[in-house]
């Protein structure tokens, strides 16, 4: 080999050192893995700052309602506002609810703490609902105090109320059917009863019922 190609392989093998001393102190910012090979850069998670003070509660059992959920709650911190989803009709508790804490890291805290808690042979399903996820009729009505319906009221009404010509007909046929029914099981039995005949009107369709027990 060569003077001049001694001094080019030199000139080479600077150069490469160089660019390893470079490449080393570029990478002594990041980790080496174990298994040896290039080195990686250290992935870098940004901490997103928790802002959701809105709960889900689930399974809530039964006489757990507004009252009984503000004052088991409220020992852990302030309460914006609550609400147990109901069923429209019977205003019945649906065992789900949502509850708002003033406080982000309060709703945290309640939703690690009281995940999977016991209560009443039930175990609340609680976890925080983040912000953009929050339904914008949520809260609709929250404040509204829920009056029963008076279902006996109700009832009394539908029985009151003046009946036509083809509901009476289908009545009457009701009645009929029963009273027959009732005479076989009773001669099935071999009871010698006679059942007492059902007067009625024209056509086998009588416009007033009446039992004739003469």
């Amino acid at each position: 080999m060569g003077i001049k190609a001694k001094k080019r392989m030199m000139a080479k093998n600077l150069k490469k050192a160089s660019a390893d001393i470079s490449a080393s102190k570029k990478e002594s910012r990041d980790f080496l893995p174990l298994e040896g090979g290039p080195a990686r850069d250290i992935l870098k998670i940004e901490d997103k700052e928790n802002k959701a003070t809105v709960l889900y509660i689930g399974r809530i059992p039964h006489g757990f309602y507004e009252n009984e959920m503000e004052g088991f709650f409220k020992q852990f911190g302030s309460i914006k506002r609550l609400r147990i989803a109901r069923n429209r009709k019977t205003g019945k508790s649906k065992h789900f609810g949502f509850i708002e804490f003033e406080s982000p890291e309060v709703a945290k805290v309640v939703a690690d703490c009281m995940h999977n808690y016991l209560m009443y042979e039930h175990l609340l399903q609680v976890s925080l609902v983040p912000p953009e996820r929050v339904h914008p009729q949520l809260w609709k009505g929250v404040n509204r105090t829920y009056k029963p319906l008076d279902w006996v009221q109700i009832e009394r009404r539908r029985q009151d109320k003046e009946k036509t010509f083809e509901q009476q007909q289908k009545s009457v046929m009701s009645v009929l059917k029963r009273d027959k029914k009732r005479r076989k099981r009773i001669e099935a039995a071999g009871i010698d009863y006679e059942c007492p005949e059902i007067v009625g009107g024209a056509h086998g369709v009588p416009k007033k019922i009446k039992f004739d027990f003469e």
